[in-house]
């Protein structure tokens, strides 16, 4: 069964994000005093007693955007309309009926679906008296609620609970959840719209259309998965108010959610700065990762794929084992396999290799090349074991951790890419000595193992090329 679906309608600035991010119980959508801050539908799961549902945020009906994407913007809204099955009308206690109150309750007459009206900024019951003056909007008595004091929340949900059709069946967990990131007009809202099959966000030629992370769920195959559309960044110099820096929170925390990392480039512009800190980002958090070139049907008789292939392991050697597609995201073109190359990248993550495994990769290693003699001491490694998945961590038990220098750390690297089933993704490889394993010996915790590099104690750092080494290599000290 679908999930029944409540939309949260209204004119601009009256909080429907803030009823959205309370009901859903987590921060989604950005909140901000700009009108017209949100621009796509957000949607999200919400679980009440059992029962299963889902709640869609719209944009402000009526806004005038300067960016001539009214167009674009009422359609997603009549699409959230079309599809909810009870629709929650957002009023503002404290500025009183408005024009556009009145033209959003005329629009909602007219689709005649259930309708409960929500007088929020209620902060206070002497506020409540005054949402009286709504009900000539034809809707009946509002609830009155604050998203600010958290007032009403119980009796709105035990109307919204009274009205939706009853389903205690929980939505399918996505088998994968994909960030799609790169910076502004890359054609990363063209590809989402292009694997869930309807325009569910939109696509402008406006740079910076996209503001929220906007979570798309599509079925192939009988599979679910779930796409990340992220806001396209930019310069950090150009990052000027709190919508945009919000933008960017969102992009990065699209990263660390992820499965595996979309990074969308523009076959007909040159690898930029803002590609170069994405690429950055995706390396600190040890995302599994696939270049996508797209666009690539405007310019495939011009330049030859080998160009371009060259030019990004040129520009980003610490991730010269990372997959490159091309596509065109417009026409569909090569879009299928991005899912099947996404799933296998997802599988190498999650392998895990036996002790004694390793330790004949290590050997052969060594024997094929030893590491350099330094400070007239030979190098030498006791055992490897890998300790964690998602992304695949080693650690190397070794004499001492400073005689191997980062050229021999990369070359072992390469080797376990070469033998082991991780040839295509980010494997992290921790050097610990004797004497660290005296000092932690008290406590064999794996935390300093997390997956991403801000999970490190203290008294961790990263090798001393950390651009060249990728984050792979990781020395204690």
């Amino acid at each position: 069964m679908a999930l029944p679906k409540v939309a949260i309608v209204g004119r601009p600035n009256v909080g429907k994000s803030s009823l959205f991010n309370w009901l859903a119980g987590r921060q989604i959508a950005i909140v901000d005093p700009t009108a017209g801050t949100t621009r796509d539908r957000l949607t999200a799961p919400v679980e009440i007693e059992g029962r299963y549902f889902e709640i869609c945020d719209t944009a402000g009906l009526g806004i005038e955007d300067r960016d001539r994407l009214s167009e674009h913007i009422a359609r997603q809204i009549e699409y959230a309309l079309e599809q909810a099955d009870l629709i929650l009308f957002v009023v503002d206690v404290r500025d009183g009926v408005m024009p556009l109150d009145e033209h959003v309750a005329d629009k909602l007459r007219r689709i005649a679906k259930p309708t409960i009206l929500v007088a929020n900024k209620c902060d206070t019951r002497a506020w409540d008296y005054q949402a009286g003056e709504f009900a000539r909007l034809g809707f009946g008595e509002p609830i009155c609620i604050s998203t600010q004091q958290q007032r009403g929340k119980e009796q709105l949900l035990a109307r919204v609970l009274e009205l939706l059709p009853v389903n205690h069946e929980a939505p399918p967990e996505a088998v994968l959840k994909l960030a799609i990131v790169g910076r502004r007009n890359v054609g990363k809202s063209t590809l989402i719209n292009t694997l869930a099959h309807e325009e569910r966000v939109i696509v402008s030629e406006v740079a910076g259309t996209t503001r929220d992370s906007v979570d798309v769920r599509f079925e192939r195959e009988g599979k679910v998965f779930l796409a990340i559309d992220t806001a396209g960044l930019r310069k950090r110099k150009s990052i000027q108010d709190s919508v945009e820096f919000y933008s960017l929170k969102r992009a990065q925390r699209a990263v660390r959610r992820a499965d595996v990392v979309l990074h969308l480039f523009d076959a007909t512009d040159a690898v930029s700065r803002v590609d170069k800190q994405l690429a950055h980002l995706i390396v600190e958090e040890n995302k599994p990762t696939i270049f996508v070139v797209n666009k690539w049907d405007l310019v495939q008789r011009l330049i030859p794929t080998d160009r371009w292939v060259e030019h990004l392991q040129q520009t980003f050697p610490a991730l010269d084992y990372v997959p490159i597609v091309f596509i065109s995201a417009k026409t569909g073109k090569n879009v299928s396999g991005l899912l099947d190359l996404a799933e296998t990248l997802h599988r190498q993550a999650g392998m895990r290799v036996a002790t004694s495994e390793m330790n004949r990769v290590v050997q052969w290693a060594l024997q094929r090349q030893a590491p350099p003699v330094r400070q007239n001491r030979t190098p030498r490694v006791y055992y490897a074991t890998q300790v964690a998945v998602h992304p695949p961590i080693v650690v190397m038990m070794v004499n001492d951790k400073d005689l191997f220098d980062p050229p021999y750390l990369r070359y072992l690297l390469k080797v376990f890419r070469e033998q082991l089933p991780h040839k295509e993704v980010p494997i992290r490889l921790i050097l610990r000595d004797k004497k660290e394993q005296r000092r932690h010996k008290a406590s064999e915790r794996e935390t300093a193992f997390a997956p991403h590099a801000g999970s490190f104690p203290a008294d961790t750092r990263r090798a001393q090329d950390t651009d060249a080494a990728g984050g792979d290599v990781w020395r204690d000290v």
